[in-house]
């Protein structure tokens, strides 16, 4: 049951400009790999040369193959698997296919097609075994069965079979040998194989010899026709089932979803062995210090991380254990939108060859237009740590000293800096309060308000409790400081005022690693958040540090605090009402009255 789409870029055709749309001929000749002979299928427009075709797949012929193929299938053992290809290899594969092409500073550039973000509302969790107890079920952790998970994931393992060429990355999901896991990714595309090599941690000639993989995800190019006989809400099906350690992606060329997937196990599988997982980036000092940036996409956790003072840990996906912290990943993906080499010179630089560039826009001499989002905010640049010059070789450091809520706060009233109790961390971290800033998730092309578990509640399948008790042993145990960071807008409400400089938020951030921010009088807490700042911070304007200074009408900003104020704590009666720890945690926050 399903329809492949959206190859971008067909293998008879040349490249279209990135944002131009192109006629494809409305009935065309497509080879079968499977059987040898041709199909007529009707192709749609669509970006670049995208082809939609139709592959019929009966249901039972599916259930008949759940019989004579296990799930998952051996995909290592096929003739016309590339396993773990090198970065050349895989070059010449995305361009002999047509799926890429090489742009400034020899670096490959890709179309995701349709979606150029995200599908969290085809995310799915497989509702069975222990599972149904530990999920948190609800509007994100969307439950699927486990005989439709399994319809899906074999008619995507069954197209894959069929290809001539399935391109096959094995490697590891975290840097810490007491908790990783091994991941396996099986992918159509060879742009994804790229993409994979550069955001897992890749396993060596040893490891590979002896490779059992507890993740396996499997991506195919294609949509699940029978999605409304299956109580699916579209052709698009990302779903992994936590008790088998499968992903499948169907639909959808967008290649987040299999970080995604792999990073939502994660999350799952650390906690319940006391380990703390975390939707954030982290840096080392020279003397050892270590920095957690929690931030959900858009807020400036890479942005903030590319610090060329501190060594990188990661950018997005960490855990912390015993021994300290640990990336999850083995690169970083970072927003390409308006990318800026004084502003991001770090970033800036690592997009070079074998870095992968996403639905960026290039002028006629293939220079790449950061600034240009016409085809997405979401654009994308995905390379390995290594291009990194300061990184953390080994992905670990020692135990956090310090952490940085980041907050993208649309209605422009809370301080761009304030330090937080424990009890307020534990709010803060709870509540995830950002707003989704345009093309990170389909649909949104302009800030909106959210609410976000632990600043990446797509991503977290267990309560919020859980993620909250564990940071608070950390908290505890080892004094750090918690400090909520407003890279959003000043002056205003998104519309009317103006976004944070990053180059004053960058001040603030150093004032908290060096440790001056210490040396300052804070504010009483507010009424309105209970939150405290600083009154003055070495390059820092005062009026930019109080944020009521900022607001020329007065008596909109009070209001504008009364309305945040009231949604923090409708946000979180959803946890305070079911539990008495979330209550005494609700205190401490916005409309509370712990701290006044």
């Amino acid at each position: 049951p399903l329809e492949p789409i959206q190859h971008t870029m067909s293998s008879t055709a040349s490249p279209a400009p990135s944002g131009v749309r192109r006629q494809t001929s409305d009935l065309c000749d497509f080879p079968d790999e499977g059987q040898g002979k041709k199909l007529r299928f009707r192709a749609n427009e669509s970006f670049d040369n995208v082809i939609d075709h139709l592959l019929p797949f009966s249901s039972s012929h599916t259930v008949s193959r759940l019989i004579e193929t296990p799930i998952p299938a051996d995909f290592a053992a096929l003739p016309g698997c590339l396993r773990n290809l090198s970065y050349e290899a895989v070059h010449e594969e995305v361009l002999a296919r047509n799926e890429g092409r090489i742009v400034d500073n020899d670096v490959m550039l890709v179309d995701t097609g349709t979606y150029t973000g995200r599908c969290p509302k085809d995310r799915y969790v497989v509702d069975a075994g222990a599972a149904h107890e530990n999920v948190d079920w609800g509007s994100v952790n969307l439950p699927i069965s486990e005989a439709t998970f399994d319809l899906v994931f074999e008619a995507c393992q069954e197209r894959l079979l069929a290809l001539e060429k399935v391109f096959v990355f094995d490697g590891f999901v975290g840097a810490s040998k007491n908790s990783r896991r091994a991941v396996r990714v099986v992918t159509e595309l060879a742009w994804h194989h790229h993409f994979n090599k550069n955001m897992f941690i890749e396993a060596t000639g040893d490891e590979l010899a002896s490779f059992v993989p507890d993740i396996t995800i499997v991506n195919s190019r294609a949509m699940f026709a029978e999605w409304k006989d299956h109580g699916l809400r579209s052709e698009t099906c990302v779903a992994i089932d936590v008790n088998r350690g499968l992903g499948v992606v169907t639909g959808t060329e967008y290649s987040g979803e299999m970080k995604k997937g792999a990073f939502s196990m994660m999350n799952y599988l650390l906690p319940l062995e006391g380990i703390m997982s975390m939707h954030c980036s982290a840096t080392v000092g020279k003397d050892g210090d270590t920095a957690i940036f929690f931030g959900l996409s858009g807020t400036g956790k890479t942005t903030l991380s590319a610090d060329p003072t501190r060594q990188l840990i990661g950018d997005d996906e960490h855990g912390w254990d015993d021994d300290g912290v640990f990336n999850l990943e083995g690169g970083c993906y970072a927003k390409m939108i308006d990318l800026n080499p004084r502003k991001e010179p770090l970033i800036h630089a690592a997009i070079k060859r074998d870095a992968l560039l996403e639905n960026v826009v290039v002028d006629e001499n293939l220079q790449c237009l950061y600034s240009d989002g016409s085809r997405t905010e979401n654009t994308r640049g995905s390379y390995p740590m290594h291009h990194i010059p300061n990184s953390e070789p080994s992905g670990k450091a020692g135990h956090a000293s310090n952490v940085i809520f980041l907050t993208c706060d649309a209605f422009g009233v809370l301080p761009p800096v304030s330090k937080l109790t424990t009890e307020q961390a534990l709010y803060h971290l709870v509540s995830g309060y950002t707003a989704k800033v345009a093309g990170t998730e389909q649909g949104i092309t302009e800030p909106t308000t959210t609410f976000s578990t632990c600043f990446g509640g797509a991503f977290m399948p267990l309560p919020a409790k859980v993620y909250a008790t564990l940071f608070q042993k950390k908290i505890e145990k080892h004094g750090v400081s918690v400090y909520l960071v407003n890279t959003g807008w000043t002056g205003g409400a998104y519309g009317v005022g103006k976004r944070m400089d990053i180059v004053a938020t960058r001040q603030i951030v150093s004032s908290i690693l060096d440790g001056s921010i210490n040396d300052a009088a804070f504010s009483t807490p507010d009424a309105f958040f209970q939150l405290s700042k600083p009154l003055t911070l070495n390059g820092v304007a005062p009026e930019v540090l109080d944020p009521e200074q900022a607001w020329a009408d007065k008596d909109a900003y009070r209001a504008t605090c009364e309305k945040l104020s009231g949604l923090f704590a409708a946000n979180f009666l959803k946890y305070s009402c079911k539990d008495e720890f979330m209550a005494s945690v609700a205190d401490a926050g916005p409309g509370g009255r712990a701290l006044l």
